[in-house]
């Protein structure tokens, strides 16, 4: 499913490549076969669709193992990556570079977005842990810093901003996958498989604390070390993946459930389902994207928010007549 998937996406866009050129080119690639195939093809394939669709994978699936650790680490059904204000604080290091200049060339849009990231979850876990430490203290410290971080990216765009910077921002602010070469996607794919491998590791702990910290420390789990471990792994994660691709909304809060709905709730099976479903809904989202409005691209988080929100009220409906 996922490979196929990915096939039928490098095919779509304004040039048109048949699924056996792409399998051609594939192929070719990986020193399988020796296929002559047209050098414009061979690019389009090699060289820009199948990196940007192999970026929206990992970003799908990295994205939606964030909103499984939140949504039972917090036990709060609404968590998703961007409630430890990461996301806004990648924004605010992202328009820190690109309009205000800060790092030069040395730092570049998506490290300054990393550094952001980092700063904004730092000061989540100091705000939480300088109140009662427990998780409604982190959901408000992530209110907090979310509300920060975006009134200080407003103030440089409005005060510091010209139109061109301002739209070159503001798009990637909205999730672009734009230009993803081979080298996002081995940063990328790293991040989430390393991601993925932690989590797994703690699927034990996820179910234990979905029923509060007490059973979990019950059960053997150090309440303290495990949230710390797991909301750094959700934060590094996020970070990474905001800095490559922008701000991407809705796939860490919607695949969680699509999951628990249709494998129920133990996270051995939610984890692998939520990456897996996560991975297939970024690369379909991102080539609708990619055609809706060709040659120019929709943004891809606009993307997600459009057909995340329809998708979480469907789940929503079907929840409460189970209920």
């Amino acid at each position: 499913m996922f490979l196929v998937s990915v096939g039928v996406a490098v095919t779509l866009g304004p040039a048109d490549v048949s699924l056996v050129n792409v399998r051609d080119v594939v192929t070719n690639h990986l020193g399988l076969t020796s296929i002559v195939v047209r050098a414009s093809e061979d690019a389009i394939v090699w060289q820009e669709r199948l990196p940007r669709a192999l970026v929206a994978a990992a970003c799908g699936a990295g994205l939606g193992l964030c909103g499984a650790i939140l949504q039972s680490l917090l036990r709060n059904p609404l968590a998703d990556p961007f409630i430890l204000g990461v996301s806004s604080g990648a924004s605010t290091g992202a328009v820190a570079v690109g309009i205000l200049g800060l790092g030069g060339t040395v730092v570049g849009l998506s490290g300054g977005a990393f550094i952001g990231a980092l700063v904004a979850f730092g000061l989540v876990l100091l705000l939480a842990r300088y109140s009662t430490g427990g998780t409604g203290s982190i959901v408000l410290a992530g209110v907090a810093s979310t509300q920060l971080f975006s009134a200080l990216t407003s103030l440089m765009v409005f005060a510091f901003a010209d139109s061109d910077a301002t739209r070159g921002v503001m798009f990637w602010l909205l999730g672009s996958l734009e230009g993803m070469r081979w080298h996002d996607v081995a940063l990328t794919a790293a991040v989430a498989t390393a991601g993925a491998v932690i989590v797994l590791l703690h699927t034990r702990s996820l179910d234990a604390f979905a029923f509060g910290d007490d059973v979990a420390a019950s059960l053997g789990i150090h309440v303290a070390r495990t949230r710390t471990i797991l909301l750094v792994l959700t934060a590094l994660l996020t970070a990474t993946f905001v800095s490559v691709a922008g701000a991407i909304g809705f796939v860490g809060l919607v695949l969680p459930h699509a999951a628990r709905m249709m494998f129920g709730q133990r996270h051995t099976r939610v984890v692998p389902a939520t990456a897996f479903l996560g991975a297939i809904f970024m690369v379909w989202v991102d080539a609708g994207s990619r055609v809706a409005f060709a040659p120019t691209p929709l943004p891809v988080g606009v993307g997600t928010a459009l057909v995340g929100v329809p998708v979480f009220v469907l789940l929503l409906v079907r929840r409460g007549a189970r209920a």
